[in-house]
């Protein structure tokens, strides 16, 4: 079936089934991952990030491709997260400069357009890598256009590209030493084919297969074998130990006086460390880094605007953990030597657990309310932690008390910053900075804690009256802060005026944590609303898999 020129319908449709044949082989491509944490989940990355990218075409579907282009470079920015990512994303953004203002194209400017973003992706790694997703793309793109010149059909442009990617792909193992030691193809890499197969298939009719690939037996025995190459690799050999993404939302008056040039912002970051990547459109720019000096990065951000997205990630301690160690440091006496800080936060929900622990908690007690942690749970906590100097992020009003308690009894240094609700406590573990001193980090996680407005939706269990709100037993009620401002039978009715009472012009982020008592479909359904209502707002959800509390909103 021949196909000359490609419109924006059928580039949506292989967009969507881009993204779904990736999201089913997620897992896959993860199993595959080789290189040092925290970018060991390659699938997951590139899922969530061509996620973000289909949600984003999905809005705004149109005959015209490059409109549709548009959306999805927006969408994968937005979304990407890790190396990979934010690679998917850049190929997609050169893409989308290619085809810009054209309402279709033929074979070879859809090759042109495949090249294009190769071009940009490689401009955005500082030092690019041979044996990466970067070759898989670069070699699909340029079989791409060889065939191109001599066939402008779309479908076979894309059958040739989709072939010499896997081609490619298999290659990768002779460019990567890592790759051959280890025995598997690049996770990056295979996570393009999945997404190009999907391309293929969407341009011929057919759907792909909706059950996850297997990944074979002898994979599975060699990766039981090497635990993956953390195993080849020793703590103290990780030269750069923080792994640092944020966003720099562009402001007027600082590019006044700094203006911004992604070579020069790219340059000037280089010297902080390694990994780095760096892409920028009109309104912000997006940076991933491996530093030892993450606040560094963070201040020479600030420059330019304000910061958002922010995620600072350890990972000599996660590269212990994976290879089954504390850690590798020298032991004295016959322990292991404390850290510089620790941090244990109180969390109600193992996905809010998760949560804390992906930025930065090592510790995580079970509790909150209705189920206040013990002084003695805490104390524990502290001193499995195994810091010099250790902060306590109680998470709720009824639980300072107790932490304060137990830091009392620690031999450790303890600073209790004084969170009542969980985004507070999210607040202030954003904004602790390793390269700080801890009064310094003391100072500014508690003045995080004022940054930010908590929002929670529970029920009640009695008829009562408060703060002028008449509430019936059974009724939801929306607690801003500690105050209720609303009470109704109507489970999403309340969040809607709990949201509209936490959102005022200055708003720039909303988090929404959903716990065991919301839907999928009511969670959609407050996502759209919060998109119709504040379009300006960036919206963020989690499953915080909490009891009691259907939903717990945080605005910044």
């Amino acid at each position: 079936m021949a196909m000359r020129t490609l419109d924006g319908r059928r580039f949506a449709d292989m967009v969507q089934q881009g993204a779904a044949h990736l999201a089913n082989n997620a897992k896959a491509v993860d199993a595959l991952n080789v290189f040092p944490v925290p970018d060991g989940d390659t699938g997951t990355n590139m899922n969530l990030s061509m996620t973000s990218g289909a949600k984003e075409v999905k809005a705004h579907v149109s005959d015209h491709i490059g409109n549709v282009a548009a959306a999805l470079a927006k969408g994968l920015l937005m979304g990407a997260r890790g190396n990979s990512g934010v690679i998917l994303s850049q190929l997609f953004r050169g893409f989308a400069k290619a085809v810009e203002g054209k309402p279709q194209v033929d074979g070879f400017e859809f090759a042109a357009a495949l090249q294009a973003g190769v071009d940009t992706a490689y401009k955005a790694v500082m030092k690019p890598v041979e044996g990466t997703m970067l070759t898989v793309a670069r070699e699909a793109a340029r079989k791409a256009i060889e065939t191109a010149k001599k066939d402008r059909d779309v479908v076979a442009v894309m059958e040739a590209a989709l072939a010499e990617a896997k081609a490619a792909l298999k290659r990768t193992p002779e460019l990567l030493p890592i790759l051959k030691e280890v025995g598997v193809v690049d996770s990056g890499g295979q996570g393009l084919v999945y997404v190009y197969e999907g391309f293929l298939a969407a341009l011929k009719g057919e759907a792909v297969s909706t059950a996850p690939a297997e990944v074979p037996m002898e994979e599975l025995v060699k990766m039981a074998h090497h635990q993956s190459a953390q195993s080849h690799i020793h703590t103290d050999e990780i030269e750069f130990g923080y792994c640092t993404e944020f966003m720099v939302r562009f402001e007027k008056d600082k590019l006044a006086q700094h203006p911004f040039s992604e070579e020069m912002f790219r340059r000037d970051l280089s010297r902080f460390g390694d990994s780095l990547l760096v892409v920028a459109d009109d309104e912000l720019v997006k940076v991933h880094i491996h530093s030892e000096t993450p606040g560094e990065v963070l201040t020479y951000g600030q420059r330019y605007g304000s910061l958002i997205n922010i995620k600072i990630e350890n990972m000599r301690e996660q590269h212990a953990n994976i290879v089954g160690k504390e850690a590798e440091r020298p032991l004295q006496a016959g322990a292991e030597e404390a850290k510089p800080y620790g941090i244990v936060a109180v969390a109600m929900g193992a996905g809010v657990a998760e949560l804390f622990q992906s930025i930065g908690a090592h510790a995580v007690i079970e509790g909150g309310q209705t189920m206040n942690p013990s002084i003695e749970e805490i104390a524990e906590a502290i001193h499995r932690v195994n810091a010099e100097t250790v902060f306590v992020l109680p998470n709720n009003k009824n639980v300072v008390m107790a932490a304060k308690q137990a830091a009392e009894l620690s031999e450790r240094q303890v600073i209790v910053i004084p969170s009542k609700t969980v985004p507070q406590g999210m607040a202030a573990l954003l904004a602790f900075n390793p390269a700080q001193s801890a009064e310094q980090n003391e100072r500014a996680m508690t003045a995080a804690l004022s940054r930010v407005k908590t929002g929670q939706v529970t029920f009640s269990v009695r008829d009562t009256t408060i703060d002028g709100v008449e509430i019936e037993k059974g009724d939801y009620m929306g607690l801003f802060d500690d105050r209720i401002v609303v009470a109704d039978k109507d489970k999403l009715a309340v969040t809607k005026r709990l949201l509209d009472a936490l959102i005022d012009e200055e708003s720039e982020i909303v988090t929404i944590l959903y716990g065991e008592d919301a839907t999928e479909v009511e969670v959609e359904t407050i996502v759209a609303y919060l998109e119709t209502e504040y379009d300006g707002v960036e919206v963020e959800v989690h499953n915080g898999r909490q009891p009691l509390y259907p939903f717990i909103i945080s605005v910044e």
